[in-house]
């Protein structure tokens, strides 16, 4: 069963600044519980409302009713189980390889979906600004469908790291050249910025290559591509353009 004490714990996991205080994090679902079960994060906790879950040390696991899960899930329909995750320390970015970089992305659905296509890419490190959504927020969590557990994910203040880095700064902006008709290398750094506002002045200042995706519409009227949407289209030329050499 449980606990008055646990649900107030589980519940205010759903805030940052609880998260930091706990240094804990919460998963839904089987597929993404699996993925971070199957990885080096540390399990605190398993909820489940069925006994699928094997190997696991039992004073860790405990099985509910399905109405119990419903007081602690973020989710408007639950799913199964939910896991407390220790919080992992963050890992250093190296000065080699694709690295794609985040200017003040807010909306979780859009980090986890980069997440995923930086899985999906090969690309191990992705840098975020201070005021980027929390990779731990739930909705992140459970928008990477478990990549959280392969991409290493880096608060920083985003300016000094772009001073810093030797490689080359690619950004994406809507005068920026053809990204179909430049020469992508395989090592460099990738910004994506807001969704409202796109890459701010101060880390514009720092782009050495302004990058775009040409509109082919008649009309010409869209006005921009869900950041999301965008870095999947870019990854995906940077990867053939180079693969293409």
């Amino acid at each position: 069963m449980v606990s008055k004490n646990q649900i107030k714990t589980i519940t205010s996991l759903q805030q940052k600044k609880y998260r930091k205080q706990y240094k804990l994090f919460f998963a839904e679902g089987i597929k993404v519980v699996q993925e971070l079960l199957n990885s080096n994060f540390e399990l605190h906790q398993l909820f489940t409302t069925q006994e699928i879950f094997t190997g696991l040390d039992n004073s860790r696991v405990e099985l509910i009713a399905e109405a119990e899960l419903k007081k602690i899930s973020a989710l408007a329909t639950p799913n199964v189980c939910l896991a407390l995750f220790v919080m992992p320390e963050e890992k250093p970015v190296p000065d080699n390889g694709l690295i794609v970089a985040l200017d003040d992305v807010r909306d979780p659905g859009n980090l986890g979906t980069i997440i995923r296509l930086c899985d999906w890419f090969g690309i191990s490190h992705l840098v975020c600004s201070e005021q980027c959504v929390d990779v731990f927020n739930p909705k992140v969590v459970q928008a990477t469908m478990g990549s959280i557990t392969r991409v290493n994910v880096v608060y920083t203040d985003l300016e000094a790291y772009l001073d810093k880095t030797s490689l080359p700064i690619f950004g994406t902006f809507m005068d920026g050249e053809n990204i179909y008709s430049e020469s992508l290398p395989e090592n460099g750094i990738i910004v994506m910025g807001n969704e409202a506002n796109g890459i701010s002045k101060p880390i514009e200042y720092k782009v050495g290559h302004k990058i775009a995706i040409p509109r082919f519409g008649n009309l010409q009227q869209t006005e921009s591509l869900n950041v999301a949407t965008a870095a999947s289209i870019i990854l995906s030329e940077f990867r053939r353009n180079f693969s293409g050499k």
